[in-house]
């Protein structure tokens, strides 16, 4: 399957219409962190965008729900062409696109971010939950992580090494997430050890990228009862250095993979953390305020957000 020309243009067309003829974008550039910026800009970007998404996206889209990810018991196996389309995307600029050129972003405001993000989406959801997922995972961190978190896990994920997930739902917990067992136990270091199952993470488990960061939520041992008292966590697939590299594995074992309507292409997990090895993770944002922080990666997600968790 490929983007034909007529849906090109019109897609480019529609695209146009709502951001400057209802949206007003170009009143964004007279703002200091889009000064520079303009039309031109916008529409290259845009184009580019939905060039991409028909060239490498859309072609096997088709392919992808018919050879859905499977594991073999040692590692999940996906077609080649997702690892090609990503490291396109990545080489495109379009993870970071909208963080500020000092994160390593290409500055563009939001609302472009979204309107590129409409031809991925409509092109093959299912690769385009990666990359997703990760600007989310990452957009959080910029605003509730420490600075050495950022460097440690953000700059990778917007550089496209490590990419990035939501660990919300349990198996006997799922929307309700005022249920949720998994226990975040402190340790002498100041880090903690995450113990409890995760159901239907998306991207949970591949080979994509050098390494998985996971923001899981779980509960600390005083923790009130309820929402109230979930707390968030970073769980690396594997333990990072303090220059973002990756080392050796964290204890985060894949129990199996789920088959979901609508993402049959998208590695959907069954994840247990500190069953064969403790799984280290360290807080993001204040203790018991985890949701607060989870809402800020939901919201950008939008509606899409539970369907890919």
């Amino acid at each position: 399957m490929t983007f034909s020309r007529t849906l090109l243009s019109t897609l480019q067309r529609d695209l146009a219409f709502l951001l400057y003829d209802v949206l007003d974008v170009e009143a964004l550039c007279a703002a200091p962190p889009f000064e520079g910026q303009g039309r031109e800009t916008f529409d290259a970007m845009i184009a580019a965008a939905i060039q991409l998404a028909g060239d490498a996206f859309a072609p096997h889209a088709a392919a992808l729900d018919a050879q859905e990810p499977h594991w073999d018991g040692q590692r999940v196996h996906l077609i080649d062409a997702v690892g090609e389309a990503l490291a396109a995307y990545i080489e495109g600029g379009y993870m970071a696109a909208a963080f500020p050129e000092a994160d390593g972003g290409l500055g563009l405001p939001y609302t472009i971010h979204q309107a590129m993000a409409t031809a991925f989406t409509a092109a093959n959801p299912s690769t385009a939950a990666y990359p997703f997922l990760t600007a989310a995972a990452a957009n959080l961190l910029r605003v509730f992580g420490t600075a050495e978190q950022k460097a440690r896990y953000m700059a990778p994920m917007l550089a496209g090494r490590f990419f990035g997930t939501m660990c919300l739902s349990e198996p006997d917990a799922g929307s309700s997430l005022a249920d949720l067992r998994c226990r975040a136990l402190p340790q002498p270091d100041g880090r903690y050890h995450i113990v409890g199952d995760k159901m239907w993470i998306s991207a949970g488990e591949h080979d994509l990228s050098a390494s998985i960061v996971h923001l899981v939520l779980a509960r600390l041992p005083d923790a009130p009862p309820g929402v109230k008292g979930i707390s968030l966590f970073i769980v690396p697939k594997h333990h990072v250095d303090a220059a973002g590299q990756p080392g050796a594995p964290n204890g985060v074992t894949l129990v199996g993979l789920n088959h979901k309507l609508g993402y049959r292409g998208t590695v959907n997990t069954a994840l247990a953390f500190g069953a064969d090895a403790p799984a280290v993770g360290e807080l993001v944002g204040a203790p018991h305020q985890g949701l607060r922080c989870m809402f800020h990666m939901m919201n950008e997600l939008g509606s899409w957000s539970y369907e890919i968790n």
